[in-house]
């Protein structure tokens, strides 16, 4: 088969969970298969763009780099609100499916076409989104659907919240789950090179650790509230680590952490390198995931692989990726979540007994896996009639 991709997310400098994702399932796909694989982008704006990020797929001989160098993207986005220029201008050669990363697929798609879509929170809680972020939603969201032949999403969860939301027929839905990095997130790493990244962010001692963008959904202010409980009521006082980018909206968790005068306790290390993620997690007491809504929850995966205890909320799509290998809580419950970390803190063998769990619960989510699953799909669409 002839699989394109188009990678323009990959251009960002700070990536989200989107772009690590795409990043992996790409490796895994170009790793696991004979395909010849097209990695469509346009020219970066900048001439520090993130290019470098897909250059390193040429390091693969089924895979091609194919960039546009005579048209920039921000130009594209703005005319063809205006103008429907064919995607198929600047990406000439036809493929047996393209397959679209981020929610949107263009007008003047050759071959048969496939879609991302990873969660409906644009719809189920409106208000924990950018105003700029929904309103693209609103707009591109139920089009990328209808144009495509397949949606591809990550979780169970997010296949019903896409039929229940969108009314798209399940037949044309397709479940991938991300997985994790065995290779990059495991127990083994040197103790000296966690306290170095500890060091590095001026972390002292033990902490609490949360990771993933600061934005309302979230729900990181609920966890601020748990750990002022978990400092008035507890001898034992770890840290609280914040890790990640700000997104939109946060301002009162800054606030919340003076008002609760914190400020020496919890640590904002701000947005996090890839290859710094898995000693701070390593590092971590235990690794706190209080989100209201996620269409799959990597982040606490990646916890387990590395042999940490997870306190995760029982909302969405999380419960599937967690099990019962983790403490799952009400996320609008602060007293629920308070007793989860006062128990880790405070009982070596439930943690202990925790990380087992974790370990053995990790193993079931591959890449390589995820990516025969997703080429199963291909494979289907590519034989499909129109």
């Amino acid at each position: 088969m002839k699989i394109a991709c188009d990678v323009q997310l990959l251009m960002e400098q700070k990536k989200t969970g989107i772009g690590k994702m795409t990043e992996y399932m790409l490796e895994s796909l170009a790793r696991h298969s004979e395909d010849e694989i097209y990695l469509n982008y346009f020219k970066p704006r900048k001439k520090n763009g993130c290019s470098a990020d897909v250059q390193k797929f040429r390091r693969y001989s089924n895979v091609h780099v194919n960039c546009c160098q005579w048209f920039y993207h921000f130009i594209y986005r703005r005319v063809k609100k205006i103008f429907p220029l064919p995607y198929s201008m600047f990406f000439v050669r036809k493929c047996d499916v393209t397959q679209f990363f981020n929610y949107s697929v263009p007008f003047g798609v050759a071959g048969k076409k496939a879609v991302y879509v990873y969660d409906m929170a644009y719809r189920a809680y409106p208000e924990t989104i950018q105003k700029e972020t929904l309103q693209m939603l609103q707009e591109e969201l139920e089009k990328a659907c209808r144009r495509a032949d397949r949606v591809i999403t990550i979780s169970e969860f997010s296949k019903q919240e896409i039929i229940k939301y969108l009314g798209i027929e399940e037949k044309k839905i397709a479940v991938v789950p991300c997985a994790v990095d065995r290779e990059v997130f495991h127990p083994d790493y040197d103790s000296a090179e966690i306290r170095r990244v500890a060091d590095k962010y001026g972390i002292e001692g033990s902490y609490i650790l949360y990771l993933g963008t600061l934005e309302p959904r979230k729900n990181i202010t609920r966890l601020i509230e748990a750990y002022k409980l978990l400092q008035e009521r507890t001898a034992e006082k770890p840290k609280l680590v914040i890790a990640g980018k700000k997104g939109w909206s946060f301002d009162n968790i800054f606030e919340l952490v003076q008002r609760y005068q914190l400020k020496e306790e919890v640590i904002f290390t701000g947005y996090v390198p890839d290859e710094e993620i898995p000693y701070l997690l390593s590092g971590a007491l235990c690794f706190v995931f209080p989100s209201l809504y996620e269409g799959f929850g990597m982040p606490p995966l990646e916890a387990m692989a590395c042999g940490v205890p997870v306190i995760s909320s029982n909302a969405a799509s999380i419960p599937e990726v967690v099990g019962d290998a983790g403490i799952l809580v009400h996320p609008k419950e602060t007293e629920e979540l308070y007793q989860a970390m006062f128990d880790i803190v405070t009982d070596d063998e439930k943690r202990n007994r925790l990380i087992e769990k974790g370990l053995k619960r990790s193993r079931q989510f591959s890449w390589e896996a995820s990516a025969i699953k997703l080429r199963k799909v291909y494979q289907e669409m590519a034989g499909e009639k129109r």
